[in-house]
């Protein structure tokens, strides 16, 4: 067997060595220790670690080099087991006169990552999700490494892989935020039918997706009881108050909190799509109104039910040239006043 070598550059002669030295050195030394015996199947001795690991003072012959190395190995030791490295003691044969060392790779690696298919769908499922958020770019490293440790998850563009998520709420990022930390908000929001908006104060237990739309549910302070809020309908910029941990989270159902809430009075609008640009919008319908031919161009009328303009307005614009809101008329006017902005038209 040839045993392993580290190479380090020789060492420098110093009229004194500063504690930060001594530390650097140690923590060299250790490194160096655990890449020695994480490459043998067989146990190295003491004589034999200390030859082929740089940090250790080669033998002179002299005693008192003999029992510092003693110490220094014996200190070394101690420190990796406290680590948590699992440094295993005995002897490779039978004719071995002394205890050696090793550390099994498969005591010390960490477990393969491997996810069911359920959370591989949402491990995808959020990696969509951050794309148009804050966190696009850890999300993104995140999943560079999994896939690096040969996790394997499912693609967000496959086919029927994960759910379309629209994640282009702007109080999106600031609500998931307050929520992770415990962290108090105000936000102005406009009620189905109301004129104008109304200040409310929430501590976020959560934010979910329920319906293809994100609502924040939590406890309202304003009315002392426990609320949910559409985010498409939050007016401006989201204010954070007191500062994370400002509150406990309850053991609470906030789906059910979500869909438990009153109904709203419903719309109904027609959309005229063609091609194969309103995905989202066919998934939405109600029904089909009238399929107006068999060829690749042509399109169909869809009834599609609503209670937030705005939230249909994105949607439909989003799918551009495949789709035209036939009415009602104010839902026209949103979808227009959205392309202009879009086009940066007055």
């Amino acid at each position: 067997m040839i045993e392993p070598r580290l190479v380090s550059a020789p060492p420098q002669r110093r009229t004194g060595v500063s504690f930060a030295d001594m530390a650097a050195r140690r923590a060299e030394r250790l490194v160096n220790l655990v890449l020695c015996l994480l490459s043998t199947r067989q146990f190295l001795t003491a004589e034999r670690i200390r030859d082929a690991v740089p940090g250790y003072e080669a033998a002179d012959g002299s005693k008192a080099t003999d029992e510092a190395f003693k110490r220094m190995f014996e200190r070394d030791k101690a420190e990796l087991r406290d680590l948590g490295v699992p440094l295993e003691t005995g002897r490779t044969s039978s004719f071995d006169s002394e205890d050696g060392y090793r550390i099994r790779r498969g005591d010390y690696e960490l477990p393969s990552i491997e996810f069911d298919a359920a959370e591989a769908t949402a491990v995808g499922l959020a990696a969509r999700l951050w794309q148009s958020a804050t966190l696009g770019e850890p999300a993104r490293q995140a999943l560079i490494k999994l896939r690096a440790a040969g996790t394997e998850i499912r693609a967000a563009d496959a086919p029927g892989a994960v759910p379309q998520l629209d994640a282009s709420d702007p109080s999106l990022p600031a609500l998931l935020d307050a929520a992770r930390t415990a962290t108090a908000v105000s936000f102005d929001y406009l009620k189905s039918g109301a004129a104008a908006p109304e200040r409310r104060t929430l501590e976020p237990w959560g934010v979910l997706s329920w319906r293809r739309r994100w609502y924040v549910a939590g406890h309202d302070r304003d009315r002392g009881e426990a609320r949910s809020f559409r985010l498409s309908r939050i007016v401006g910029a989201v204010a954070t108050l007191d500062g994370p941990g400002a509150f406990e989270r309850p053991e609470v159902d906030l789906l059910r909190l979500v869909a438990g809430r009153a109904p709203d009075a419903g719309r109904l609008a027609r959309v005229a799509v063609r091609g194969a640009g309103a995905g989202e919008l066919r998934r939405i319908a109600n029904a089909v109104e009238g399929q107006r031919g068999n060829g690749a161009d042509d399109g169909d009328v869809l009834s599609i039910s609503f209670t937030d303009t705005s939230w249909l307005a994105r949607t439909v614009a989003s799918a551009g040239a495949a789709a035209r809101v036939l009415e009602p008329p104010d839902l026209v006017d949103a979808v227009v006043d959205r392309l202009r902005a879009v086009a940066g038209r007055p």
